[in-house]
């Protein structure tokens, strides 16, 4: 069942959302090559505390993180850990704060000297797709309309999207329905309505789509181990349009 947000609840979702951004965005100015992931783990813990919220992936289903960092080839879900970050890396960095009882969540991917072109593009890419796909989540439309928008972005431009791992409805659960697959055909699945709340979150590969789980049982890699890109907003859908509750602060 899909949760219809009063204006209320939107409101308090600002909160929670407005502090995932300030998270997300502090910790993307923060990385920098020799810097380990474990220490931008412990950094964004510090900060999610000193907002008076709590991580929304410490402890889920297990996951022993307070946040998911995901290097190159990894493309969501990356353990924090004694790995150090390198020139030339892409690193994602996904953020979930719960505060007020309600959830954001958000991610964005930070290039940590890259110069090849090939790279970037795909970067610039997931991000467009990002932009594009929140454009249609709109009252009336349908939910594929997201999911094609993402997917036309990215196969322009070379690039595949990931399909065993989708975008998700959010509120006071991290994942609430629907689910939102970054591929498909327009015009298909319920339609949106004002007071939806969406997390819609493009993976792009470079290579083709295949993905595989590390014996980790959390850490998602490329199968081909070309890099991947994953970026992030939570929406809500509005009489007037989309509005990006995790936009930057």
């Amino acid at each position: 069942m899909i949760v219809i947000k009063s204006r209320d609840e939107i409101r308090q979702m600002r909160e929670s959302c407005r502090r995932a951004a300030q998270v997300r965005d502090e910790l993307a100015r923060s990385v920098a090559p020799g810097m380990t992931t474990r220490m931008l783990d412990t950094l964004a813990a510090t900060l999610i505390e000193k907002m008076g919220g709590t991580s929304a992936f410490l402890g889920y289903r297990g996951y022993p993180g307070n946040i998911c960092l995901s290097i190159d080839a990894e493309v969501v879900h990356g353990i924090p850990c004694e790995r150090r970050i390198e020139f030339g890396q892409i690193v994602s960095i996904d953020v979930g704060v719960v505060y007020g009882g309600f959830v954001g969540d958000t991610a964005t991917t930070v290039m940590v000297g890259v110069t090849d072109p090939d790279v970037v593009r795909l970067v610039r890419t997931t991000e467009q797709a990002l932009a594009e796909g929140i454009r249609m989540a709109t009252d009336g439309a349908r939910l594929s309309d997201i999911s094609h928008a993402i997917e036309a972005c990215a196969v322009r431009a070379g690039f595949s999207v990931v399909r065993d791992f989708v975008g998700h409805g959010i509120g006071r659960k991290m994942h609430e329905d629907p689910q939102i697959p970054n591929y498909g055909r327009p015009g298909k699945g319920p339609r949106l309505k004002t007071g939806m709340t969406l997390a819609i979150e493009p993976m792009v590969n470079m290579g083709d789509y295949a993905v595989e789980v590390m014996e980790d049982g959390w850490t998602v890699l490329t199968a081909d181990r070309k890099p991947s890109a994953h970026f992030e907003h939570t929406v809500a859908v509005g009489e007037d349009g989309p509005e990006i509750l995790t936009a930057a602060a």
